[in-house]
């Protein structure tokens, strides 16, 4: 049997990169998928109806509350229950401090942190509802755990986040509801590739941050995911997982 069989999995950031390969990926285990995103793009609906499963699009701006709200209803009134989310939306600033505007700052702060609150806030109350709980997975990053030049609203949201996690994980732990995070290294994606410079050089530059001297792969992140939201990982909750290329040790 597959691992997700008969249940409805909610991510958002769904129609590009990681969470593009997370909604795949985890179809094919068997999920109902709630796909949800600004961008009105059905790539990511079309490639899991091939699949055989069940999906659905919801266009949402994360760092709303009642459109959060609104995505989570749809997914319940759809599919009848939620039992896996990934809160994966995000976007990055690229500016020094004394540089950056306020605004710049609080969009950064409110869809990367204030998406993953919004996000849980509901995921949470439709998940104590059920017998069977559920499975959150925030998605972080190794900027969750040190920093770069030109990122502090992108840093402190993902520094946050850890600490959103850890506390949503304690909140929820007797109520079968299990929460945990997600540290990517560099991936490629199109939020990576289009915030950058282009050529060869700067992807040389990439690579040689991590040990393993190349870039990361959406679907390594997504497996990854559905480790955690499995019941594989049924007595892991409140951790950040780095799945970095050896980032971070080095």
């Amino acid at each position: 049997m597959r691992r997700f069989e008969n249940k409805v999995a909610f991510i958002t950031g769904g129609n590009s990169g990681i969470g593009k390969a997370a909604a795949i990926l985890i179809a094919r285990e068997g999920a109902k998928v709630m796909i949800v995103d600004i961008q009105e793009n059905l790539e990511t609906l079309e490639a899991i109806r091939k699949e055989g499963t069940e999906a659905e699009f919801f266009k949402c701006d994360v760092s709303d509350a009642e459109q959060m709200k609104a995505a989570v209803e749809a997914a319940v009134s759809t599919f009848g229950s939620l039992d896996v989310a990934l809160n994966n939306a995000g976007i990055v600033d690229a500016s020094p401090i004394h540089e950056k505007t306020i605004e710049e700052w609080n969009r950064v702060l409110n869809i990367n942190l204030g998406g993953i609150f919004y996000g849980m806030k509901y995921q949470i109350v439709q998940m104590r509802k059920q017998s069977t709980g559920g499975a959150i997975v925030n998605m972080g990053s190794i900027m969750s755990q040190v920093a770069e030049q030109g990122i502090g609203a992108y840093a402190s949201s993902k520094h946050g986040l850890v600490g959103l996690t850890k506390v949503a994980a304690l909140e929820n732990a007797t109520h079968n509801i299990r929460v945990n995070a997600i540290g990517p290294g560099y991936i490629e994606t199109p939020l990576l590739m289009d915030n950058s410079a282009s050529g060869t050089e700067y992807r040389s530059y990439m690579e040689s941050k991590h040990a393993m001297k190349r870039l990361g792969r959406p679907e390594e992140i997504a497996t990854a995911f559905l480790f955690l939201a499995s019941d594989d990982a049924s007595f892991c909750t409140g951790a950040y997982l780095p799945v970095d290329g050896g980032y971070l040790i080095q």
